[in-house]
């Protein structure tokens, strides 16, 4: 290793997959990618891409095995209810190429649950408590029906509170690498006059992810442009550079 690959920052990449034909039919709509991309964000992961997928178990098992091998992590929302149709614990176990059975502490924590509650533990519950060999649990305060780690894979639930949850559950299992820094920076200024000078920017820049996101406000023509990177030093030369090229716009600056 280099002495530059020693300074460059580590980092650490994620991707999530949303299943459930709810999502894609719009019935439901999806609030947890949000809280996922900023739960890793906060501990140094990066969350790099994201696949809503239908209830299809070839699908869910062709975007596992992909994304599994591509990202340090991956974290999956839906389908692990007692319905017919919640099949991602069946689809993760077909993925990894292992068994799954009722798992003995999942029925234990759904057991006492179902008993305090006064409701029939039946069959259809206990498919809850279905795990692939191997994971281990992932700890649910809300509804108690757990979600599992299998290798680099995280299965959660679908519904959000649920799922938020499960992700302050998992987040002490997680190492991070170098957190994404950002500064932002709105400007009276169409994007069509600022572009050749992002886009040479940029190149002067390679480490600093630019963006530009025009806005209308109130009359105003104007964009927001936003610097990412992992790298401080860098960016904030990248800032003070875009802030320069502004000023030589003669734009009347908000720092976001």
């Amino acid at each position: 290793m280099t002495l530059q690959d020693n300074r460059t920052p580590k980092t650490v990449t994620a991707a999530m997959v949303v299943i459930g034909d709810e999502i894609l039919s719009g019935r439901t709509q999806d609030k947890n990618v949000a809280h996922l991309a900023t739960c890793l964000n906060d501990v140094g992961i990066q969350l790099l891409e994201v696949r809503i997928i239908p209830d299809i178990e070839q699908e869910i098992v062709d975007a596992i095995n992909f994304c599994r091998k591509k990202y340090n992590y991956v974290f999956t929302s839906g389908g692990i209810g007692p319905t017919h149709d919640d099949i991602t614990a069946d689809s993760i176990a077909a993925a990894f190429g292992v068994g799954i059975d009722h798992h003995p502490e999942a029925m234990k924590i759904l057991t006492e649950h179902y008993i305090v509650s006064g409701i029939e533990f039946n069959e259809a519950r206990k498919r809850m408590a279905r795990i692939p060999d191997g994971a281990s649990l992932v700890d649910n305060p809300v509804s108690k029906a757990p979600g599992f780690r299998i290798e680099n894979v995280f299965v959660m639930a679908g519904v959000p509170a649920i799922m938020q949850a499960m992700m302050q559950s998992i987040l002490p299992e997680l190492t991070g690498g170098a957190k994404m820094l950002s500064r932002s920076v709105g400007a009276p200024v169409a994007e069509g006059i600022i572009a050749a000078d992002l886009g040479a920017l940029q190149k002067e820049f390679p480490e600093v992810s630019m963006g530009s996101y025009p806005f209308y406000k109130q009359g105003l023509l104007g964009t927001n442009l936003v610097l990412r990177s992992v790298e401080p030093e860098k960016l904030d030369a990248a800032y003070d550079a875009l802030l320069a090229i502004l000023a030589q716009l003669d734009a009347d600056i908000n720092k976001i």
